[in-house]
C-alpha cells in the first residue's frame, strides 16, 4: 500500500523550478523574458502545449518557461524521458493542471498525491476489472454502442449532411465507458445538443486550464464568473454521479465496475472504497475514460481521410480477418494489426494526453547532467518526445502507420512512446481505450469511405486533453457488393424484432 502520510522535507504547495533544480541557469529558457510577467511573449492561454512545442523545437530536449513568477522545466529528448521512467528514482508528479482538478476529482486514480493511500487501493480494487475475461464482457456493449453511432452516421449520410467527429466520438465513448463501467446510459445519441454532463466536464477541464494562466493571486478576480460556473459544473458532476450510484445500491448491478468500487474490498487489508472516493473514482473514469479515447479516434479518423492509401490497406485488413458475415468477437480485434498501427501514428503524433510530470524520490542527478532535488519535478513533452529525431528519423512530423510495424517497433528503445504515461501510475484502463478505439475504427472503415474537406487544416483545441477542432467529414457508403452485413449485437437494432434491421442498401 501507498504511505499514508506526506513525505517529510519538501515544500508544501506548489514547487518551483528554482526550488528543485541547483543548476537551473544551465536550462535554456525563451528570448526576451519580461520582469515578472516571464516568457509571455507570443504566447496563447488557449494553446499551453502547442507554444511550448515551439519552444521545445528551438531550445532542445530540456527547456523551462516561467510566467508570472513560476518556473517549470520541460524534458522531451528520449535519453532524458527514458531516465525519468525510472521508478527507483522518479515518482508520478500531480502537477499544476491535474491539481487543479482535485476539486472534483479529489483522490481519484488520475489525480491522487502519490502519498495518498486511496490511488493503490482503488487501483488494486480495479485492475481485474480490466482482466482479459472482464474486457471479454465488455466487448458486447461496445458493440452495441457502435451500432448506435452507425445509425446515426447512417441518418446524417442519407440526409446528405457531414458528419462531426470529435463531437461524436464524444458520445461514442461517453456511451462505452458509461454502459460497461456503471450499467448507465446518458442517451448521447438521442440528444441535439450533448449531454449536460459533458457540458460541465469541458467546463472543468477548460477552467482547470485556464488557472494556470493567470497569476493565483489575480485568480479570484480575473476568474470570479469562471470560478462561479465551475462550481456549478462540479455540483452537476457530483449529482449525476450520486444518482447513479444510488440507483446501483437500490437495483444491484452484475460485477462491473461501479459494483467493484461499491462492495469489493482489498484481498490483502479487506479495505473498502469510502462512498466520497467511489464518487471520486467515478467521475474519474467517466471524465478520462472518456475524454481522451474521443481524442485519439478523431485524430486517427482525420488522418485515415487525408491518406485514402493508407485507409484502403486499413479496410482491406479488416474485410480479410472479418469478413462480411459476422459480428467481430473479442479476439478478432487484435487481429487488425495494421488498424491498431494507425491509431499507435495517431496517437504518436497528438498523444490526447499530451504531458506527465514526474518527480524525483531523492536528490538525484537526471541522464547524468542535470542535478535535482528531491520533490523536483519536471514536464514531459510528450508530443515532442514522439517527434524526436533521433528516435523517429527527420521525417518524424510525416504520418507513417509502418512505424509500429512489429521490428520497427523491437528496434527502437524503450521509453520513447508514453500515450498512456509512464510507471505504477501510468493508464490502467490503457487496454479498454485500445480495445474500443481498434473495434471502432474497424467497424467505420468496413461500413464507410471517408471523404475529407480539402479545404481544412488540422487545427488542435487544448483543454488538457488535446482534440481536432472542427472536424467534419464526408461520408461515403461502401457499396453492397463488398459492405459487410449488418452486426447483429444482442440489444441493437440488428437484433430487435420490433426495429428494422441496418443493411447495406439502407
Amino acid at each position: 500500500m501507498a504511505e499514508t502520510r506526506t513525505p517529510a522535507g519538501l515544500p508544501r504547495g506548489f514547487r518551483g523550478a528554482e526550488q528543485g533544480w541547483p543548476e537551473l541557469h544551465r536550462i535554456p529558457h525563451p528570448p526576451h523574458r519580461i520582469p515578472l510577467l516571464g516568457d509571455v511573449l507570443g504566447a496563447d492561454r488557449r494553446t499551453p502545449v502547442q507554444d511550448s512545442m515551439r519552444h521545445a523545437r528551438a531550445l532542445g530536449p530540456i527547456f523551462r518557461r516561467k510566467a508570472f513568477g513560476n518556473e517549470f522545466v520541460f524534458v522531451w529528448g528520449a535519453g532524458l524521458v527514458a531516465d525519468l521512467a525510472d521508478e527507483a528514482r522518479f515518482a508520478k508528479h500531480v502537477g499544476l493542471g491535474v491539481a487543479n482538478l482535485r476539486p472534483v476529482a479529489g483522490d481519484g486514480l488520475f489525480t491522487a498525491y502519490n502519498h495518498e493511500p486511496n490511488w493503490q487501493l482503488a487501483h488494486d480494487v480495479l485492475a481485474p476489472g480490466f482482466s482479459r475475461e472482464a474486457m471479454a464482457g465488455y466487448h458486447v456493449m461496445m458493440l452495441d454502442v457502435a451500432g448506435r453511432l452507425t445509425d446515426h452516421w447512417d441518418r446524417e449520410l442519407a440526409a446528405g449532411r457531414t458528419v462531426d467527429v470529435p463531437g461524436d466520438m464524444t458520445k461514442l465513448t461517453l456511451e462505452t465507458i458509461a454502459r460497461t463501467g456503471f450499467g448507465h446510459d446518458f442517451g448521447s445519441f438521442e440528444r441535439a445538443r450533448p449531454h449536460p454532463f459533458v457540458t460541465a466536464m469541458v467546463g472543468t477541464l477548460s477552467y482547470a486550464q485556464r488557472l494556470n494562466t493567470v497569476p493565483a493571486p489575480l485568480a479570484p478576480v480575473l476568474l470570479r464568473g469562471a470560478s462561479r460556473r465551475n462550481t456549478a459544473d462540479i455540483h452537476y458532476l457530483n449529482r449525476t454521479v450520486d444518482d447513479l450510484v444510488r440507483a446501483r445500491r437500490t437495483a444491484g448491478g452484475d460485477g462491473d465496475l461501479l459494483d467493484r468500487m461499491l462492495e469489493v474490498a482489498h484481498p490483502e487489508t479487506g479495505e473498502r472504497l469510502s462512498p466520497e472516493n467511489v464518487r471520486r473514482q467515478v467521475i474519474t473514469f467517466l471524465v478520462a475514460g472518456h475524454e481522451t479515447t474521443s481524442g485519439a479516434l478523431s485524430f486517427a479518423l482525420h488522418y485515415l481521410a487525408r491518406h485514402p492509401e493508407v485507409a484502403a490497406r486499413a479496410r482491406d485488413e479488416v474485410d480479410r480477418v472479418w469478413g462480411t458475415e459476422a459480428a467481430p468477437g473479442y479476439d478478432q480485434v487484435a487481429k487488425l494489426r495494421y488498424v491498431r498501427r494507425v491509431l499507435d501514428e495517431s496517437l504518436r503524433l497528438w498523444p490526447t494526453a499530451p504531458a506527465f510530470a514526474r518527480e524525483a524520490r531523492q536528490d538525484t542527478v537526471l541522464a547524468g547532467e542535470h542535478p535535482m532535488r528531491r520533490g523536483a519535478w519536471t514536464l514531459v513533452l510528450t508530443p515532442m518526445l514522439h517527434r524526436d529525431p533521433g528516435v523517429w528519423g527527420p521525417d518524424a512530423e510525416r504520418f507513417d502507420p509502418d512505424r509500429f510495424d512489429a521490428r520497427a517497433v523491437r528496434a527502437r528503445p524503450p521509453h520513447v512512446f508514453k500515450p498512456f504515461g509512464t510507471g505504477a501510475r501510468a493508464c490502467i484502463g490503457r487496454q479498454f481505450a485500445l480495445h474500443e478505439a481498434t473495434l471502432v475504427l474497424g467497424l467505420l472503415l468496413s461500413r464507410y469511405d471517408l471523404r475529407a474537406d480539402p479545404a481544412y487544416r488540422l487545427r488542435v483545441t487544448e483543454r488538457l486533453t488535446l482534440m481536432p477542432e472542427g472536424l467534419r467529414l464526408r461520408l461515403e457508403r461502401r457499396t453492397p457488393a463488398t459492405a459487410p452485413a449488418p452486426v447483429p449485437v444482442p440489444g441493437s437494432a440488428a437484433s430487435d424484432p420490433r426495429r428494422p434491421v441496418r443493411g447495406a442498401a439502407d
